[in-house]
């Protein structure tokens, strides 16, 4: 059974990803009863030797009734930040009370976008992370919306609860959603749409099951941001699973039922190679060829020979996106030139190099030790 594949005695880390449509009412109040069915069910898997962290909307919501804020909080940036920096507060405390009440012990994390794509405070947060674990606390997390801004920012809590999943080292990864899956369309419109039990491969055909919206209209993200968290955790070889929270005891009743879909963990990398492949920053971009693009798949360093366009600010050691002669990114990596130079180099071969550069050129512009092929 695919639900299997989240159970303690086979995912030792669990991530549980809650949306703000399912944890705060219409009215802007927190649903305290089925919260604490969710908290039930996390203590019950704790007692079975699953670690589990917590990755929780829900403050703009809360915050935005508080202050009366139109439209939940999110007419304007600094709306959704004063919402944010009010609800949360109330929404630790929730959290924290209620796993009390089943004898845990709740931490707060919120952390912002930077916070998981700059590689050394991304170290720190994964250390943070394993210790808390290790301890037996119950981390919840979220994302720091009083500071975020529209350019530096997740914008979704599916996405965030993948890159968690990498960093703390996870297993496993369950979306709980006001939808119980991903459909063959939106079965908002579509009577005739059937629920995909597992996917091996996000290729083009699944994408074009998805759409945007967010079912409530209260959260920010919708099937999209979905199969993105979904190929995240996929490059980090974590199964990630949607499944229905609309129903008290949500991970029990999934355990039970197995109704949702499955997005299978692939092979996993390096764990540097997981933290590029998950990024959702890059710094440029540079095209190449069809030769080049074979020799990257077959494990090889990108030259400059193969470069046909650089694109974008960058500095050596910045991320960047390699993309093949259709546009199309294929492989993402650190780059050992500046963009000027890289710029210089592009199409010449290795010998030319040091009298363009005025010094002695590097092996390559992306090593094959800072590259993985997405």
């Amino acid at each position: 059974m695919s639900a299997d594949r989240f159970s303690p005695a086979r995912c030792k880390r669990l991530i549980v990803k809650i949306g703000s449509a399912l944890l705060v009412d219409p009215q802007g109040q927190v649903r305290r009863d089925w919260l604490k069915s969710v908290v039930a069910d996390i203590a019950a898997r704790h007692a079975a030797g699953q670690s589990i962290a917590v990755v929780s909307s829900g403050a703009i919501a809360l915050g935005a009734r508080r202050l009366g804020l139109a439209k939940g909080g999110r007419a304007s940036l600094e709306d959704a930040q004063a919402a944010a920096a009010t609800g949360q507060i109330a929404l630790s405390h929730c959290w924290a009370e209620l796993m009390a009440e089943q004898g845990l012990t709740a931490a707060q994390m919120l952390v912002t976008l930077d916070d998981l794509e700059d590689r050394r405070r991304y170290l720190n947060a994964a250390s943070t992370l394993d210790r808390l674990l290790t301890l037996g606390v119950v981390p919840v997390i979220n994302e720091n919306d009083s500071v975020a801004t529209e350019e530096i920012r997740f914008g979704d809590n599916d996405r965030l609860a993948a890159r968690i999943g990498q960093a703390a080292d996870a297993q496993g990864v369950i979306l709980l959603s006001d939808i119980d899956g991903l459909y063959t369309a939106n079965p908002h419109r579509d009577p005739g749409a059937t629920l995909v039990p597992e996917v091996r491969r996000i290729d083009a055909r699944v994408r074009a099951m998805a759409d945007g919206g967010s079912a409530s209209g209260m959260g920010s993200g919708g099937m999209i941001s979905k199969l993105e968290a979904a190929r995240i955790a996929q490059r980090s070889g974590l199964h990630l699973a949607i499944a229905s929270g609309k129903r008290d005891h949500p991970l029990a009743a999934y355990a039970a039922d197995c109704r949702g879909t499955v997005f299978v963990g692939g092979k996993a990398g390096s764990a540097r190679k997981a933290w590029l492949a998950g990024r959702l920053t890059v710094k440029g971009r540079i095209s190449v060829d069809a030769g080049a693009a074979d020799a990257l798949a077959g494990g090889r360093s990108l030259l400059a020979a193969g470069a046909v366009a650089v694109e974008g600010r960058f500095a050596r050691g910045d991320v960047i996106d390699i993309a093949g002669p259709d546009g199309q990114t294929i492989a993402r990596g650190l780059s050992e030139y500046d963009a000027a130079d890289a710029v210089a180099i592009v199409g010449r071969r290795r010998d030319a190099l040091e009298a363009i550069l005025g010094y002695a050129p590097r092996a390559a512009m992306v090593h094959r030790d800072h590259l993985v092929m997405l």
